[in-house]
């Protein structure tokens, strides 16, 4: 029995649903999206200049404008030079420096180290560590390595989700993170703190996985799309949360604390947080689905038919449910779910890499930084105001495809503006609105098709693949040096190509969740769908649902 025919007799989204979505799996969701970027202010590096130790009793001002050579940037700009000074005796007194001539003076790197502006930030591990000049990759290496470990995380997360259920799942992982992410404060080294982070990157964003799915599993078809929008707009909040603590904390090793030590209450939740009852049923555990199943419909003032348990365990039998152990080659079995799996893996990587590496890039966009995060979160919750009509009226295929196109032609427009920065600032915004509403529709139309029996490892192992970009975005992003719009035209492509390969996908509005791997062959490619506009394909859809 599929568990969509039995949801509406308990209740598809009553007040069982509403409590554990709002009270349990929301605030679930806030570990990920704090873990994600508190790296970004932990490793922040504000500006510097060399250390003349023979002079630091002086005025800061003074001391750069007589040790310390200007420099052009790319843009025209000007700015005193971040890694050298000039080689001058500085144990003279100031007047002699008025009549020196600088054009005949020779630069030299810094030779005492250097002076930090605390005004933005009070102390991390660059200035810390002095992790600047020819250590400068420092920093961008540790996002890689971040990604690394989110590589990796992902890849057991979807075992161990379809393995043992998405409840352990959730508290190992959020385990994890805890213990790396408390750790991270106590580093008293870059390689220890890289580590560390490492560690935390093993979680992220593999524990967002359980709170989206659960959600997923636990409501009927018709309001899987609220679920879908209420869990990623928790996400933005906690972005947004993070840049008011990030602004608030400027010390990194107490903001390692402060987006830590927090989450440890969610271990409370563990008696709280039901399994998902489509899983155990998958799994052949039907005494459990069914005290769960009970528990729901009581909350919710319904009554399951006598006769329910009775005919699961029947068709259970009738079937020979077979355990088996689903992996990885079970997603490129058939021919069906082969591409389907390729195709979302493929949009995956795209989003992750340009969502990742959009949120990475608003600190360098100029200005204060703080803000250029807040407001990189905050633009995100507009767009649900019109993605969940949109998602309902034209289905989830054009959605994900208008998204992604306009998002990424808004990334590649700054090419032509590049030299204005409000314009390029705005069109920033859209590209981040666009990847925003993208990533919203990709995880529930992958949800909706891969089947229940590999859902966890078919979008863990999608979001592994997708793990790829934040791999090597901080690269491209640290190449934004030396121009600011290259990384932008990159990511730019990278969204357009994904939109175009969108279409080949098949509608998934209000359709039941695949069950098994025959299931989700039932529902092949639609190679045609660019060329249906999306009110015909939602028409032409209904007209075929209705032969059968």
């Amino acid at each position: 029995m599929d568990l969509d025919d039995v949801l509406p007799q308990v209740g598809e989204f009553g007040r069982y649903q509403k409590l554990v979505l709002w009270f349990i799996l929301l605030p679930g969701v806030f570990p990920c999206g704090f873990h994600a970027y508190n790296q970004l202010f932990m490793a922040a590096t504000p500006d510097h200049w060399c250390r003349i130790k023979e002079l630091e009793e002086y005025d800061a001002r003074l001391v750069r404008n007589i040790s310390i050579p200007t420099v052009v940037l790319l843009d025209g700009q000007t700015r005193f030079s971040q890694c050298t000074m000039y080689d001058l005796n500085y144990t003279n007194s100031l007047e002699f420096y008025e009549s020196v001539n600088y054009t005949n003076v020779r630069t030299v790197p810094c030779e005492h180290g250097w002076v930090y502006d605390k005004e933005g930030h009070e102390n991390t591990i660059i200035t810390e560590w002095d992790l600047v000049c020819d250590k400068d990759l420092s920093a961008t290496l540790a996002l890689v390595l971040l990604g690394l470990g989110g590589l990796l995380g992902n890849y057991f997360f979807g075992y161990v989700q379809d393995g043992i259920g998405r409840k352990p799942a959730f508290f190992i992982y959020l385990f994890i993170q805890c213990v790396f992410g408390i750790a991270t404060a106590f580093a008293n080294n870059f390689a220890t703190w890289a580590i560390f982070r490492f560690g935390v990157g093993f979680t992220v964003p593999a524990i967002l996985g359980t709170p989206y799915v659960l959600a997923i599993e636990l409501v009927g078809p018709r309001h899987r799309t609220l679920v879908t929008i209420l869990i990623n707009i928790a996400y933005s909040l906690a972005l947004v949360s993070l840049a008011i603590i990030v602004w608030v904390i400027r010390e990194w090793r107490m903001l390692a604390l402060a987006t830590t030590l927090p989450f440890l209450t969610l271990f409370l939740h563990w008696w709280l947080l039901p399994e998902s009852p489509r899983w155990l049923l998958a799994q052949g555990r039907i005494k459990e689905a069914e005290k769960i199943l009970l528990q729901m419909g009581k909350i919710n003032g319904k009554k399951l038919p006598e006769n329910f348990i009775l005919s699961l365990t029947t068709q259970d039998m009738n079937q020979n449910v077979v355990q088996i152990d689903y992996g990885i080659r079970h997603l490129f079995q058939s021919p069906n779910l082969r591409w389907k799996t390729i195709i979302v893996t493929f949009i995956w990587f795209t989003n992750t890499s340009v969502y990742v590496g959009l949120s990475y890039y608003a600190p360098a966009l100029g200005g204060d930084e703080f803000l250029n995060f807040f407001l990189a979160g905050a633009v995100e919750l507009p767009t649900y105001l019109f993605l969940w009509p949109a998602m309902e009226k034209w289905g989830r295929r054009w959605s994900l495809c208008v998204s992604m196109v306009v998002g990424g032609s808004a990334c590649l427009a700054t090419f032509l503006v590049q030299n204005d920065s409000v314009i390029t600032l705005g069109l920033y915004c859209i590209g981040k609105m666009g990847i925003s509403s993208s990533f919203v529709v990709l995880p529930l139309m992958a949800s909706e098709l891969y089947p229940t029996v590999v859902r966890g490892l078919g979008m863990s192992v999608s979001s592994m693949m997708g793990m790829l970009g934040p791999v090597f975005i901080p690269m491209v992003n640290y190449l934004g040096s030396d121009m600011l719009t290259l990384p932008l035209i990159i990511m730019g492509t990278m969204l357009v190509m994904g939109g175009a390969c969108s279409l080949l996908l098949p509608e998934t509005l209000n359709q039941h969740l695949p069950q098994t791997l025959q299931d989700a062959e039932k529902a092949g490619l639609d190679c045609f769908a660019c060329c249906t506009p999306p009110q015909l394909d939602s028409k032409i859809r209904a007209m075929h649902e209705s032969r059968f």
